[in-house]
């Protein structure tokens, strides 16, 4: 992939889209998903909504089934994760969303962008259900946001109210800043006027005062346009090991933590399958984990002047925390799965090692000698220690983190909301020392388009 990486950094997209299509392991149905991932954002890059669509489509259906064969269950569980169907992670899955949103409002097809509006729920609902816990990764700030401006750009703000809602409240729970956002100044607006459009007093009275702010309605008769900024490249995922250590007290297992500490995780293997026998050999060993490496380390130094006056967009969405924490929300169950993982392979270690040998040893002869019985045991048990050498070495070598990702996110998703005079408007952004215009023409209700920062 790194010629892939390559051509993505530096804008040759339909170089980029040449490397993903020739790419046989991505054409392999395990990976079939980051395959229609990646063409989907290639295409979007490359200002094809239509083309970008009928992949992230593809990757919609693929989420939707949802999946998991017994093979899928045997091939990780005797090899490695890498070899199971990848199904993304939750972020990747509201990004999704929201790119197939983008792409229809592009298209002129704002009622298949409320569709995926109403995806955002469904998805958040599953997440909900799957990870209870409410100090993890059960709902997306950004999403609700998004689905919120979806809903009051088709003129449903009730519905954007609930949205916005969400967010805010999503927000407010995490302490005022979620996975490195912080509760952007536009959503306070934003849900406060939805709340006035409606008639919900009581609720705009109850945020005004979480807020600290008054309502403040600066919309323009022109319209308005949602402008999002994409820069840098999200984080991406490596492997790193760790020593397991087995200290013989039930279910008491230990990892060595980066700092050389010994740190207890819970790890009952009797629910993986495992008897104490599989374990009693068993004292130390080293399992591969995925994590995620940083590239872009920081945002962009960015100015926007509109129409001659200067405007500051707000982060949206921090993936370098997100994709980071909730990667370590599930390290000590991932953890587990892997030791269960090599404890059963070292099982097949030694069962393949002892049929090689019972099968070797069944060449007996009759009247043989008690000196060709010793040969023959010695060279049963040689090929058994064979046997089961080779099929360490397998193990050994199919010892893999998963370290797939959905790898041209960016890094970070800013936005702002511009009000719109009448006729031609100019937006200059200013990123790095490089810069761009828009012109953007004045139309009743909300325009959504995105730019990309480097």
């Amino acid at each position: 992939m790194n010629d892939y990486n390559l051509n993505l950094r530096n804008h040759q997209y339909n170089k980029a889209i040449k490397n993903i299509e020739n790419n046989k392991l991505l054409h392999q149905n395990r990976n079939k998903l980051i395959y229609n991932f990646e063409l989907g954002r290639l295409y979007y890059l490359n200002n094809n909504p239509k083309e970008s669509n009928q992949y992230f489509n593809l990757a919609d259906d693929q989420l939707e089934a949802n999946y998991k064969t017994v093979k899928d269950v045997v091939l990780s569980n005797l090899l490695n994760p890498m070899m199971e169907i990848y199904r993304g992670e939750e972020f990747e899955k509201f990004m999704l969303n929201y790119y197939k949103s983008m792409n229809y409002i592009s298209l002129g097809q704002p009622d298949e962008a409320v569709v995926e509006a109403r995806k955002i729920t469904l998805a958040s609902d599953r997440l909900s259900e799957k990870n209870r816990n409410p100090n993890k990764y059960n709902k997306d700030a950004f999403a609700f946001n998004l689905q919120g401006m979806i809903y009051e750009m088709s003129g449903d703000m009730n519905n954007a109210f609930i949205s916005y809602r969400d967010a805010a409240n999503t927000y407010i729970d995490a302490g005022g800043v979620y996975y490195g956002t912080s509760t952007p100044d536009q959503l306070k607006i934003d849900l406060l006027n939805s709340a006035s459009a409606m008639g919900f007093t009581d609720e705009q009275e109850k945020y005004e005062k979480l807020f600290n702010q008054k309502l403040s309605n600066n919309k323009s008769d022109f319209g308005e346009l949602i402008l999002f900024f994409e820069e840098g490249n999200a984080p991406v995922k490596t492997e790193i090991s760790f020593t397991i250590v087995n200290t013989g007290n039930g279910n008491a297992f230990q990892y060595v933590d980066q700092y050389g500490s010994y740190v207890s995780f819970p790890f009952v293997y009797s629910s993986y399958g495992i008897n104490n026998n599989q374990l009693s050999d068993i004292k130390t060993f080293r399992v591969a984990m995925p994590q995620y490496s940083i590239v872009t380390k920081s945002q962009i130094s960015k100015s926007v002047n509109v129409n001659g006056e200067s405007q500051v967009p707000q982060l949206a969405q921090d993936f370098n925390t997100l994709a980071i924490s909730v990667l370590n929300e599930r390290f000590l169950t991932e953890l587990a799965k892997t030791a269960a993982r090599y404890i059963v392979k070292r099982a097949t270690e030694k069962g393949s090692g002892k049929l090689a040998e019972k099968i070797a040893n069944s060449n007996s002869k009759k009247n043989e000698t008690e000196e060709e019985k010793k040969k023959r045991e010695d060279r049963s048990e040689a090929v058994g220690n064979v046997v089961s050498f080779l099929v360490n070495i397998t193990n050994s070598v199919t010892e893999k983190a998963d370290t797939r990702s959905w790898i041209s996110l960016p890094a970070y998703i800013s936005y702002m909301r511009i009000p719109l005079k009448e006729g031609e408007n100019t937006i200059d952004i200013n990123a790095n020392g490089k810069k761009q215009t828009l012109k953007i023409n004045s139309q009743k209700g909300i325009q959504m388009k995105s730019v990309l920062l480097d």
